[in-house]
């Protein structure tokens, strides 16, 4: 066992360092909503009841409904004004006779044990408990929130039990009539409870349905009905639309690069033959530009070179 919560027991002025164990676990049986043709387990989205839109953990905020069904929003800053203790006291409040703590009110329970400078004042609290045969009424501050719960012995250990408030206990709204009863049925009701009367073993009892329920699991999965359910391969509309978005780029940059785009096939990284291509376009459309300039050049020195003998032979003429 892990220890929850670490504190002190204090009564009077003695105080008895102790660590908090949960002594309780359930093995009731669960199971999981699947799919009925392929095993797959069944999700739910957080769905707003007025717009229908799916909403973002980071959305949810804590609502109180009224009796007339407002709801009302609380803020984290109007939740940090609530009164919360993170105190690490177990406050002794009283001791009280037994019989007077209703097992109704008994929620759940710890183990308390002793840390190796407490195991004196834990053993003289104990001691208490069981010669007085009562119980200590305690206050506690569990998770932030303060509740009552009472300490008792269970064999050599002191034991916690968290208590429900009084007004969480319900008040049966049906009456039952008292009914008539014969002497003679009184008296074979009572040789009943005779006959029946023993002691409490708890190892009597088993829990039959989640024997069954693991019985007939067993049995499925040796004759080898087993449902082997595949990862899923499905994704949520913000990562395909991340994919679709990074395919794009991807088809923007092999454009960019003079690539053939195809956007059909699979995505692959880029090859270096493509490129070499490229580049090998680029450097022939670089080359062409300057020939042709040079072509031009060469043009009009040979134009000029024409003229100039054109008028050289004119004047001599003339002269």
């Amino acid at each position: 066992m892990r220890a929850i919560w670490k504190g002190a027991v204090s009564f009077g002025l003695v105080s008895v360092p102790v660590k908090l164990y949960s002594a309780t676990e359930s093995h009731d049986v669960s199971f999981r909503q699947v799919h009925a043709t392929d095993g797959g387990r069944i999700k739910y989205q957080r769905v707003c009841s007025i717009d229908g839109e799916e909403v973002a953990y980071a959305d949810i905020a804590k609502g109180f409904e009224t009796e007339d069904g407002e709801m009302v929003v609380l803020t984290d800053d109007d939740l940090a004004d609530l009164p919360t203790t993170s105190s690490r006291e177990i406050a002794v409040e009283k001791f009280v006779p037994t019989e007077q703590i209703d097992p109704m009110l008994l929620d759940k329970c710890y183990y308390l044990e002793p840390e190796k400078s407490g195991a004196k004042p834990y053993a003289l609290l104990r001691q208490a408990l069981l010669d007085a045969d009562r119980m200590a009424v305690v206050t506690v501050a569990i998770r932030n929130r303060t509740t009552i719960a009472v300490l008792r012995v269970r064999d050599d250990t002191i034991v916690m039990q968290t208590m429900l408030w009084p007004d969480e206990i319900r008040t049966p709204d049906f009456s039952v009539e008292p009914g008539e009863v014969k002497d003679s049925e009184m008296k074979m009701a009572t040789m009943l409870v005779e006959t029946l009367a023993g002691d409490f073993d708890a190892s009597e009892f088993t829990d039959e349905y989640s024997e069954a329920v693991k019985a007939v699991v067993t049995a499925k999965i040796e004759g080898g009905e087993v449902e082997r359910t595949p990862p899923s391969t499905k994704t949520s509309g913000e990562v395909v639309d991340l994919l679709a978005a990074l395919q794009r780029s991807v088809q923007q940059a092999k454009a960019g690069r003079g690539e053939t785009v195809d956007e059909d096939e699979d995505e692959k990284p880029a090859t270096k033959t493509p490129a070499k291509k490229a580049a090998a376009k680029k450097s022939s459309a670089k080359k062409a530009p300057a020939k042709k300039a040079a072509a031009k050049k060469s043009a009009a020195k040979k134009t000029t070179t024409k003229k100039s003998a054109a008028k050289k032979a004119q004047a001599k003429k003339a002269s």
